[in-house]
């Protein structure tokens, strides 16, 4: 059975390569450098057990290293530099070393061209396509630790771009004069800001306190000393919370072993290893104050152009060339920390931006029609 992870080790050609396999493999060969110095870079960022991984990852990156210096043999020429996207990923790693590296990280590794080049191995491959779960799991740490208060604030600025384009773009339709325009929008920013910000703070607030009624209560810990230990009922509150009998059973007589004499256990009873059921959520006020800030900043946006003296058909295309620009933005970003592509995920944001202000566009003009 071949051990995973391990580049199969293949002879040099007999033959002599053609110029175009040389220019490939010396392609792979300096972006494998590239990535290995990216996952060192990102590991001086980290401590623990992030650390380890990524050097693990950078020297896996190492044996797919010496399978194409291996192959081009006397052809291997001096270091190259990697393609763009890899270069820019070694900035961006040694500059921040963020979620966001680690999610262009993930999808570097879902396009190797490995598994179509017959020049690389099995193991090669399968290296990559592993290499790209386990950066997604190191994202994950850091996407649910921004879900909270970042999608607030995405949200909220792709709320305040569309609604306000919106409003405007239907009442300008209308025949509204421009300063009535301009009155409306900054209406509507000021009014979806603070629904927007109201409504953060009780979602995220009830379900923080949804979770606060589930969380295991310090204070049943200080019966654990007086547990009948024959009996052991602790094993009811592991299975309650999900754990198998025998599991359960096991943590009880582990908690119960290592109790002091009048000292109660440091972790509340029923509670998993390193729980933190908040982190998820982040706080009322923090998702309050990001969501007013960011659907304020996106529903000025399609206001501009009339604060600028802009009016007319000047005023629209310009709103909605500034809009276009924002939801993009937006989109791009979301599909970065999603792993997904962000071309995709920003011109889907576009086309459901657009799509929404055309309908009120066309109802505001229907409206003025009937009115005149």
């Amino acid at each position: 059975m071949r051990e995973t992870g391990h580049a199969d080790p293949r002879p040099a050609p007999d033959r002599q390569p053609r110029p175009a396999d040389v220019r490939r493999w010396r392609r792979y060969l300096a972006d494998e450098r590239a990535e290995a110095a990216v996952y060192r870079d990102l590991a001086q960022r980290r401590t623990g057990e992030e650390r380890e991984i990524l050097l693990a990852l950078a020297d896996a990156e190492g044996r797919h290293q010496a399978h194409w210096e291996q192959l081009l043999g006397v052809h291997v020429g001096m270091p190259q530099r990697g393609d763009l996207r890899t270069r820019l990923l070694g900035v961006l790693a040694r500059r921040f070393g963020s979620v966001f590296v680690l999610a262009l990280a993930q999808r570097a590794e879902a396009r190797s061209p490995y598994s179509r080049d017959a020049d690389a191995s099995p193991a090669m491959a399968a290296d990559e396509r592993i290499h790209g779960e386990v950066l997604r799991g190191l994202a994950a740490r850091g996407r649910n630790r921004l879900s909270g208060t970042f999608r607030a604030a995405v949200f909220g600025a792709n709320d305040g771009l569309v609604s306000n384009l919106a409003l405007v773009l239907g009442i300008s339709a209308s025949g509204a004069p421009a300063r009535t325009v301009l009155l409306t929008g900054l209406a509507g920013l000021l009014a979806g800001a603070l629904s927007m910000g109201a409504g953060e703070y009780v979602s995220v607030r009830s379900q923080r306190e949804l979770l606060e009624a589930s969380t295991p209560d310090p204070e049943a810990s200080t019966a654990l000393p007086h547990l009948d230990v024959d009996a052991n009922e602790l094993t009811l509150v592991y299975r309650a919370r999900g754990m198998a009998a025998q599991e359960a059973a096991a943590r009880a007589r582990e908690v119960l072993a290592g109790l002091g004499s009048d000292r109660p256990p440091a972790a509340p009873v029923g509670a998993a290893p390193d729980q933190d059921p908040h982190e998820a959520v982040g706080t009322g006020w923090g998702a309050a104050a990001s969501s007013f800030a960011f659907f304020a900043s996106g529903a000025v946006v399609p206001v501009l152009p009339h604060l600028l003296g802009l009016t007319g058909t000047a005023a629209l295309v310009t709103a909605c060339v500034l809009v276009g620009l924002a939801l993009m933005t937006t989109g791009a970003v979301v599909g970065l920390l999603s792993g997904a592509p962000p071309l995709r995920r920003a011109l889907r944001q576009l086309a459901i931006g657009f799509g929404a202000a055309a309908v009120t566009y066309l109802l505001g003009l229907a409206f003025g029609t009937t009115a005149a």
